[in-house]
């Protein structure tokens, strides 16, 4: 249940520090697509509530601190039926409603051009298609497409890897199993950098694979020097095989 809480900071929000960004990353295992502070309450006889939140894939993440590394409470929008328009409060805030199957959730941020970008993203997400809101500002609109992207990609790879857990045979009593807590949805140049800042969180990183189909594995091994080595894994009937990817000439 939402409670209520206190207002909205008015400064423009920054990113959570890296070690927690990796965090999330990991609980989630979801792209973070846009961030920043929402108040949100599930009915009209409830108070608002101010949450840092975070969209996801087509998940909604709220936490309680900005700082905080786990969620306090997820929502699932990828069955939205509806959003109302962005409409200004009495206090110059910006309120609209997202319909969902399950009710409604009424959202406030600090103003218009907040609300509708927020508005912007979900929709892009749940719509696989950029609104055509013409106060839309074109850098906006610029990384609403890069999102739309990125939505399609995962959401091809999610396809795949659900369509070969599903054709494998396996006993009726057996349940899938979840991706390990190394893994983050990160390209290899990614995983090279976290791995190199942040040595004491350990050395392997298992990632999606170039052909989104299968993985990759990247590890920091430390002889001399720090040495990287990328590793693909490959699906093999029931089973994963890992190969030395060829480094490119």
């Amino acid at each position: 249940m939402l409670r209520g809480g206190r207002e909205q900071p008015e400064e423009t929000p920054q990113p959570a520090p890296r070690h927690i960004f990796q965090e999330r990353q990991r609980i989630t295992s979801l792209p973070l697509y846009f961030q920043g502070y929402l108040s949100v309450r599930r009915s009209r006889c409830q108070e608002f509530r101010v949450y840092w939140t975070e969209l996801r894939g087509t998940m909604l993440f709220f936490y309680d601190d900005k700082k905080a590394p786990t969620y306090s409470q997820k929502l699932d929008i990828s069955a939205l039926t509806s959003a109302t328009n962005v409409y200004p409060d009495e206090n110059g805030s910006a309120r609209f409603i997202l319909m969902l199957p399950t009710g409604e959730l009424e959202l406030k941020a600090n103003d218009c051009e907040c609300g509708k970008e927020w508005k912007g993203f979900i929709l892009t997400v749940t719509e696989l298609s950029v609104p055509p809101d013409e106060s839309l500002l074109p850098e906006q609109l610029r990384r609403m497409h890069e999102v739309l992207e990125k939505e399609k990609k995962r959401r091809i790879m999610f396809n795949n890897c659900s369509s070969t857990s599903l054709d494998r045979k396996s006993p009726p009593s057996s349940t899938l199993t979840p991706l390990p807590a190394c893994f983050y949805a990160v390209s290899r140049q990614e995983a090279i950098e976290m791995l190199e800042k942040n040595p004491s969180h350990g050395n392997l990183i298992l990632r999606p694979g170039s052909d989104s189909k299968n993985y990759a594995i990247t590890i920091l091994h430390k002889l001399d020097a720090p040495h990287l080595k990328h590793y693909k894994v490959v699906s093999r009937g029931t089973s994963y095989l890992i190969e030395l990817e060829r480094q490119p000439n």
